[in-house]
């Protein structure tokens, strides 16, 4: 109810993969295949983007209310942000720590295929999670 929570949490993440939606099945499977190399990756499913960035503005003094939701999910490490929308939808998460961050999303439309074949072409599959992840080492 506060706009996001903890689905993976390990004792010393080198990365955290904020998922929303529809992909949080390829961040888990991301997070998986990251381990196998020894990279521990947190995983935090977001559930309202409007939530965390009026916590945010509120610690900026910019808004009032809460925002421990930000200390609870979000470490410093660094961050690869994914949804099946617009990438700059969670963009912002990357402020929050002031963390390097590489966004996942959807900037072009109108194709049609195979759930596994728009999601590798939208860079959202499991795969493209993990070469973000990589390059953000």
């Amino acid at each position: 109810m506060a706009g996001a929570y903890s689905l993976r949490r390990k004792e010393n993440p080198a990365i955290t993969i904020a998922a929303m939606g529809a992909v949080v099945p390829e961040a888990l499977q991301a997070a998986e295949r990251l381990d196998q190399v020894g990279i521990e990756a947190d995983v935090v499913c977001v559930t309202s983007p409007g939530l965390l960035f009026q916590a945010q503005q509120a610690r900026q003094g910019l808004a009032d209310g809460p925002s421990w939701i930000l200390d609870q999910v979000l470490r410093p490490t660094p961050l690869v942000t994914v949804l099946d929308g617009h990438p700059h939808t969670l963009a912002f998460l990357a402020t929050v720590n002031r963390v390097a961050s590489i966004s996942l999303g959807v900037t072009r439309f109108g194709q049609a295929g195979s759930l596994e074949d728009v999601y590798r072409y939208h860079g959202l599959d499991a795969d493209s999670i993990v070469r973000a992840a990589l390059d953000l080492r």
